[in-house]
């Protein structure tokens, strides 16, 4: 049996790979590595979960032990489609580049550009990068790529999907022609294969298992229910997620749940942890610190559920994932077989649950057309009623009184009969009648009123007295416009005359006052005129 120490890797390497525990190579790695030591292109097949990360970054390192990078021109680069991938190969070459004296520098969204550029600045053996944020520091003028002597694409088949495939091929025109490429995917298209032969120069094609095939070692089960209704979908598929999760019992140590779309990610992660489950979401919408550490505390086992979309169906290196599950059944069928992936590996055994609604029949048989094999059925948990436990909110006639009460409420109506407001305004209003009355009526006239008012008040008929309350209002009203309208009679009849009109009734005073002026001397009034001369002869002296 072939082992890390047949492959003639620097033994600086070979030190750090004993130290890590690892003494066997997979097959990929048996195969790939030596290769990529003669300096050949290389393209691999194979299945997610086989090792293909350190196929390549074992030979890049020995590669690399030789020279020195130069500001701003990487001597490699790896590629990744997400920024978690691109993470893991990070830390991949930190584990066995740790007795090396290689730099290398991370370059992935969610992150100020400020730190990379130091780190670009200084030199790095090793770039480690997502397309775009590749280009966008090419682009800003602080990367060259005329100095990379090894190139990596890794999972080119997610970077198909993702759409990254004008910038691989932007990015390869970018690299000097005499690189060595290595390109590593688990499918192979047919626009993976066009890019193979364009930019690959008689590649070592390695293919350790046939394409789009699952692993053995990983138990697969399709559980198909039929909803009681179409709109409750939704929600009946949790709770049949619940109780296969609860069925699992001990055995689920933890587990990774796959959706389709990111905001079914966020709902379903909100109703595992409000039925008890330790569940934390995560998907591409998130802040990069909050996937990292959502990711860190799944591996630390701090985390027991993830709730995934597709951004964690490629390429992410959790050995110890006992079970996943499709909460819905993915739409591109190559996507099954890296979601199952994401269990059994490193020989472990797994589990797989696909939960499907006869509207996913289509989706299915795609499945098992790609891998060539029948899904294994399962039946639903015993016990679980579907119609009591479907929904996580009250029962129906719960929410149909929620909802009448809402909608009463709304239009300003209570079902429970309430006391009238109006005894509760009577008070003020009469109180304020009394107030505003213009001419008070005399001592002996009030007297057989006020006797009258509380005889007569038990009489009044409650259905009456929104009406009378208008009537006082309108009565209040136009005391108050005949009180303006005497004050502004007063204001007329003053010496210094009418008010201003449209000033309002707060006009200043000043305003209010009138000025006489002074009388113009007739025309031919010779002495009138040469009496005010000398006051402007000087002026017309001094102008002169």
């Amino acid at each position: 049996m072939t082992k890390f120490s047949d492959l003639d890797l620097d033994p600086r390497v070979l030190q750090a790979i004993s130290e890590a525990g690892y003494e066997t190579p997979t097959p990929i790695q048996a195969q790939a590595i030596p290769e990529a030591l003669k300096g050949r292109d290389v393209l691999g097949i194979a299945q997610t979960g086989t090792g293909k990360t350190a196929s390549f970054t074992l030979p890049m390192i020995t590669l690399l032990g030789q020279g020195r990078a130069r500001a701003r021109m990487p001597r490699s680069l790896v590629l990744a489609p997400t920024r978690e991938l691109a993470a893991q190969v990070a830390e991949n070459f930190d584990i066995y580049a740790k007795h090396t004296k290689l730099t290398k520098a991370l370059l992935i969204g969610g992150v100020a550009f400020g730190e990379q550029d130091k780190l670009i600045d200084r030199g790095v053996d090793v770039l480690i990068a997502t397309p775009g944020r590749l280009l966008d520091h090419f682009e800003r003028g602080k990367l060259l790529l005329t100095g990379v002597q090894i190139m990596v694409v890794d999972e080119a088949d997610r970077m198909l999907d993702m759409g990254f495939i004008p910038d691989i091929e932007r990015i390869f025109q970018l690299t000097p022609f005499s690189r060595q490429t290595m390109f590593y995917s688990a499918t192979m298209a047919p626009e993976i294969e066009r890019i193979t032969n364009t930019f690959l120069t008689n590649p070592a094609r390695i293919e350790v298992a046939r394409q789009a095939t699952t692993g053995t070692n990983i138990e697969q089960r399709l559980i198909t229910f039929t909803p009681t209704r179409k709109d409750r979908t939704f929600t009946e598929k949790r709770a049949v997620l619940r109780e296969l999760i609860r069925a699992e019992g001990e055995a689920c140590t933890n587990g990774i749940v796959f959706c389709n779309r990111k905001v079914d990610v966020d709902v379903l992660a909100k109703s595992l942890k409000a039925h008890g489950f330790n569940a934390a979401p995560i998907h591409g919408d998130l802040d990069q610190s909050q996937r990292t550490k959502t990711l860190d505390a799944f591996r630390d086992g701090g985390l027991h559920i993830l709730v995934a979309s597709d951004v964690a169906a490629r390429g992410l290196d959790i050995p110890a994932v006992s079970h996943v599950f499709n909460f819905d059944v993915p739409s591109h069928p190559e996507d099954y077989v890296h979601r199952i992936g994401r269990t059994g590996r490193a020989g472990r055994s797994g589990r797989a649950i696909t939960i499907a609604v006869p509207a996913d029949d289509k989706l299915v048989k795609a499945i098992e057309s790609l891998v060539k094999q029948e899904i294994p059925r399962g039946a639903l948990p015993e016990g679980l009623d579907l119609a009591a436990a479907g929904s996580d909110r009250p029962p129906r006639e719960d929410r149909r009184g929620t909802r009448d009460r809402d909608r009463d409420r709304s239009r300003g109506r209570d079902r429970e009969p309430k006391k009238p407001r109006v005894e509760e305004a009577a008070v003020p209003v009469v109180v304020e009648a009394v107030e505003i009355e213009v001419e008070k009526p005399s001592a002996a006239a009030a007297a057989p009123a006020a006797a009258a008012a509380p005889a007569a008040a038990p009489a009044r008929d409650e259905r009456r007295e929104p009406r009378r309350e208008r009537e006082d209002r309108r009565d209040d009203r136009r005391d108050r416009d005949d009180r303006r309208e005497d004050r502004r009679d007063r204001r007329d009849r003053r010496e210094d005359g009418p008010a201003v009109v449209g000033m309002g009734d707060h006009v200043p005073e000043f305003i209010l006052r009138s000025f006489a002026l002074p009388e113009r001397p007739p025309a031919d009034d010779s002495a009138a005129f040469e009496e005010e001369a000398p006051a402007e002869q000087p002026v017309h002296a001094e102008e002169e």
